[in-house]
């Protein structure tokens, strides 16, 4: 690490806690903190296997490897747990528009609608249509694993985005996984909702209750950062594992819970159901979340509960991962662990942040919600 950078984090963190500490009598919510002071300098969690993070940089293609991949013709299939998500959107947009300027075909990109058979059922068939690679998330680690195993014994390449299934092997049955820092994520989570509730408070995590590595390594954070610097802050805790029920499991907290003065949600969709959850019960507490889609986004230029995110950049890993299959299928073997550095977004850097995630313009929903809550919102 570059130790004048690393000095200048640690000036700007201790800032940052003195910042948060003065806020926990009156419990007034850190919204404008610079966002490199929120987030973490560097990546500070590790591989599903314990890996240390690899650089998006360590799969950059030479001019030479370039030129092979454009003229290999190559094909590549695409499995996503889901579409209906900005994030998941964002993420196929960066592998396709990367493999495309490297000649390379995407024949079909499959959406399992979280549903493991179906899931199972569009990578063997893709498997039939012969591709050079698959990339993918799995809906379900363990019982999506035997079909997974299937793609490296049909000679197909095979790039994973956020978790690892069970029982897989690097590089034997997968070339690499590529994953936002989710410890990070779930840090800056922690850090301002620690400083939107008063000392002895307690808050409610919304977990999901299905082991998957990203999710998990979030509530884990947002509990170890919790135990470490706010020991006086009480957790509950609740788990969905169905998506679709969130706004029931999260209002049925809530209402057997009055005590519970902040919220973390585990993703932006689940912290929206659960907003809406709690607008129908007339509470309003502090609640931050993992992940930018233009809701959630528009929910924090506002200046209402939902106070800040860890957002992924799932475009950039989108190129990530489409930059470590090409080095796959030339057959060169990439890390197992790619990560992409934490995007701390609060009401004052939000416009500047969607930028950052979605490589455009904030649309003008967004842009309005800014102009209404101005000068705070920036």
């Amino acid at each position: 690490m570059d130790h004048r950078r690393h000095s200048t984090f640690a000036t700007a963190l201790t800032g940052v806690v003195a910042a948060l500490c003065a806020t926990y009598a009156s419990a007034q919510c850190v919204t404008s903190l610079p966002a490199g002071s929120i987030g973490p300098a560097t990546i500070v969690g590790q591989g599903p296997n314990g890996e240390k993070a690899a650089s998006v940089d360590s799969v950059k293609l030479s001019a030479a490897e370039a030129d092979k991949i454009k003229a290999g013709k190559y094909k590549v299939g695409i499995s996503m747990q889901t579409m209906n998500l900005d994030w998941a959107q964002l993420q196929v947009a960066g592998i396709t528009d990367t493999l495309k300027k490297y000649n390379v075909e995407v024949i079909g990109v499959a959406s399992a609608e979280y549903q493991v058979d179906k899931q199972i059922a569009d990578i063997e068939n893709t498997i039939q249509r012969h591709p050079d690679g698959i990339i993918s998330i799995p809906v379900d680690g363990t019982a999506t694993a035997a079909t997974y195993k299937k793609v490296s014994q049909a000679g197909i390449k095979l790039v994973f985005m956020d978790n690892v299934p069970t029982g897989l092997k690097h590089p034997e049955q997968y070339a690499a996984m590529v994953s936002a820092d989710s410890e990070g994520n779930g840090q800056i989570a922690a850090k301002v909702l620690a400083s939107c509730v008063a000392k002895g408070a307690t808050i409610g995590l919304v977990n999901f209750g299905v082991d998957y590595f990203s999710t998990t390594e979030r509530t884990k954070a947002v509990n170890d950062w919790m135990k470490k610097n706010r020991p006086d802050i009480k957790i509950k805790q609740v788990a969905f594992t169905d998506p679709s029920k969130v706004g029931q499991v999260a209002g049925d907290f809530l209402t057997g819970n009055p005590d519970v003065k902040g919220l973390f949600a585990v993703w932006d969709q689940p912290a929206l159901d659960t907003l809406t959850s709690m607008r129908a019960q007339g509470v309003t507490i502090p609640m931050t979340t993992v992940d930018l889609g233009l809701e959630s986004a528009i929910e924090i230029a506002k200046g209402g509960p939902l106070k800040a995110t860890g957002s992924q950049r799932p475009y950039d890993q989108g190129v990530a991962e489409a930059m470590a299959m090409m080095k796959a299928i030339l057959g060169q073997t990439p890390p197992a662990w790619i990560g992409v550095q934490s995007l701390p977004v609060v009401q004052s850097n939000v416009l500047e942040s969607y930028k950052t995630v979605f490589k455009k313009d904030p649309p003008a929903p967004l842009a309005d919600a800014c102009k209404k809550a101005a000068p705070a919102c920036g």
